[in-house]
């Protein structure tokens, strides 16, 4: 698990390498270096480009640690792979995972595509049932990641908090948990009072706002500046007791527009201006208000 980097810091953000997508890993570490971010979130294609030998390097050079690794899973075969080939990939990446040191990987389920539900839950229960040993002896943790029915495709059939949180329990093991992306699931009514039993599985938690409903493809806007109560979600977890990555991962023409450096510059602001206001227990960024990218 992360520490705070700062004496008062409520949590120590990291940024997804999704919301750089145009830079190489050496460029990316030195704009988290200049802006005091001290976390990443690595994708497996991009680690794929650099090799794993030269990720550890360069990481160990910016003193970065690895918030995640996206991702492995399509076990209903939606992506095309077959089942086997699925799992044999998970193994794969767990051993990516701890060799760059990132104690969380994201398991996307695949979604139903043929297969009835209880069907595509038996996919996932065998698989994990491979796959959590596994991780579990390589100290990596698999973090399901559920999907808003509207913004799902063909990543995943747990569509409902409450039912990733159930399947998640039932299967108990100190492997498996879950990845809450808030911009699927930020302003979900069901969400407060899920917390406290999420929390207990919950090894990932991903921030980006958004201004409408969620769709395939949408625009993930950097906090603050859409409608999601990001800040006050993010709060609420961090007094319950999270201590876990928090992953910001701002993707589409917002970012793009206004550049990587500003972008990653805006994170910084906006994890200090949200660790100050959880010190003194009160907001100071609200979502949609007075927040723009460049600060």
């Amino acid at each position: 698990m992360p520490t705070p980097t700062a004496r008062h810091s409520a949590f120590s953000p990291s940024v997804s390498e999704l919301a750089m997508l145009r830079w190489d890993l050496e460029e990316e570490l030195g704009c988290l270096s200049r802006h005091g971010i001290d976390g990443v979130g690595l994708w497996r294609a991009k680690l794929t480009d650099v090799g794993v030998a030269t990720a550890r390097r360069l990481l160990r050079a910016h003193g970065k640690r690895v918030s995640s690794l996206r991702w492995a899973g399509g076990f209903t075969g939606s992506d095309g792979r077959n089942y086997r080939e699925s799992v044999d990939d998970g193994i794969d990446a767990i051993g990516q995972a701890a060799a760059v040191g990132a104690d969380v990987l994201v398991l996307h389920t695949g979604g139903r595509g043929g297969h009835t539900i209880g069907h595509a839950h038996r996919l996932l229960l065998e698989a994990c049932d491979t796959l959590a040993p596994v991780a579990w002896n390589a100290g990596v943790r698999l973090a399901i990641q559920p999907f808003h029915p509207d913004a799902a495709a063909g990543d995943g059939f747990l569509t409902r908090l409450s039912h990733a949180v159930d399947w998640v329990d039932r299967f108990d093991h100190p492997a498996i948990g879950l990845a809450l992306d808030l911009w699927h699931f930020g302003n979900d009514p069901a969400l407060p009072e899920l917390l406290p039993r999420l929390l207990r599985r919950l090894f990932l938690v991903t921030v980006a706002d958004r201004s409408e409903p969620p769709m395939v493809g949408g625009e993930q806007l950097p906090a603050g500046t859409g409608k999601l109560p990001l800040e006050s979600t993010v709060a609420a977890l961090v007094s319950l007791g999270y201590s876990g990555h928090v992953e910001f991962d701002p993707v589409g023409e917002t970012a793009e527009a206004a550049g990587y450096d500003r972008t990653i510059r805006h994170v910084r602001f906006v994890a200090d201006a949200w660790n100050r206001a959880m010190s003194q227990r009160m907001p100071t960024v609200r979502p949609g208000i007075a927040t723009t990218i460049g600060g």
